[in-house]
């Protein structure tokens, strides 16, 4: 593994009590050039329309392919994540978002810190997830 990741753990037997699947880490240490992606929404980034209004796991999924999306054009990929932060704007929607963003992360533990905030840029967004990842050194 590329980077080091400190105390990996997976959501399930951190939060027994919901339906949860994310692998996760404490710490990341990360080697390489960094690379630090906006917070991501729904949105198509061509176009700007606004994708998916009021489906939070939707969303999510939107969100991912861009963040995926802008990390290889970036030079990176999703291996490479080693910090994620996740806004939502209701707690309910924690759930969903988690399924979906773990689908995309799955094996990455990168580590992740997630925020309920009154609202986001537009009213129609209920998710957006912020992300670092580095650009590894060659070998």
């Amino acid at each position: 593994m590329i980077h080091k990741r400190l105390r990996p753990f997976n959501t399930k037997q951190t939060y027994p009590e919901q339906n949860l699947d994310n692998d996760l880490s404490q710490g990341v240490v990360a080697r390489g050039t960094m690379v630090f992606l906006r917070g991501q929404v729904s949105q198509d980034l061509e176009t700007r329309e606004c994708l998916h209004v009021g489906d939070a796991g939707k969303q999510t999924a939107k969100t991912m392919e861009n963040i995926k999306m802008l990390l290889e054009e970036a030079g990176s990929e999703m291996a490479h994540i080693c910090r994620i932060v996740v806004y939502v704007t209701d707690i309910r929607y924690r759930e969903a978002v988690y399924q979906e963003m773990g689908k995309w992360m799955k094996g990455v533990h990168p580590c992740s810190t997630g925020i309920v905030v009154p609202a986001l840029a537009r009213p129609e967004w209920v998710v957006e997830i912020e992300v670092t990842a580095v650009i590894p050194d060659a070998a």
